[in-house]
């Protein structure tokens, strides 16, 4: 025969487990500090997607021409522009040395024996750039190292002949 205590016992067990999974509502998340995100830092002259490359600090513009000078070889030192449509490379290094421009001029030209195909391209490309710095124009009557074709490197020799040349022309400034 059931007891009364035998027929209230599943059921008082029932009501105690459903009471305790419903329970009482989780308590909300403690709110958390709002974070502001490091202002962004802006160099001067530099695009916004290179200025992820430089180092931390240069000690004068001999500094900053023997870093990029350094990275010229480096195929990873490249950025994109033109957006998703027109895609092209910015080679960072030979960019910058063009801005640069004559306090970078004999550091390229000692590069320009480099037997690296890539690299020669980008001292010859940056080469041309920083010979058109507006002092040195001035002072060579608007004589810079004007290539034909660029970031070739099939077009590496007559590119180079050109330089050599603008260089004899010119080389003597720089001893």
């Amino acid at each position: 025969m059931w007891s009364r205590v035998s027929v209230r016992l599943p059921l008082g067990l029932s009501v105690l487990l459903l009471g305790g999974c419903a329970g009482s509502p989780p308590a909300p998340p403690a709110p958390q500090p709002e974070v502001t995100p490091p202002p962004e830092v802006v160099v001067p002259g530099v695009g916004r997607e290179e200025q992820y490359w430089l180092p931390p600090l240069f000690h004068g513009v001999e500094d900053e021409v023997h870093y990029y000078i350094s990275r010229l070889p480096d195929r990873r030192f490249v950025t994109s522009y033109g957006g998703e449509e027109h895609p092209r490379p910015w080679y960072i290094a030979a960019e910058r040395l063009g801005q640069i421009g004559e306090p970078a001029i004999p550091a390229l030209a000692s590069r320009l024996d480099t037997p690296d195909e890539y690299e020669l391209m980008l001292v010859l490309y940056a080469l041309m750039l920083a010979s058109q710095d507006p002092a040195l124009m001035a002072a060579t009557g608007g004589d810079y190292v004007a290539l034909g074709s660029v970031l070739d490197p099939h077009d590496n020799a007559k590119n180079l002949a050109l330089a050599q040349a603008w260089w004899q022309r010119h080389g003597w400034r720089w001893q």
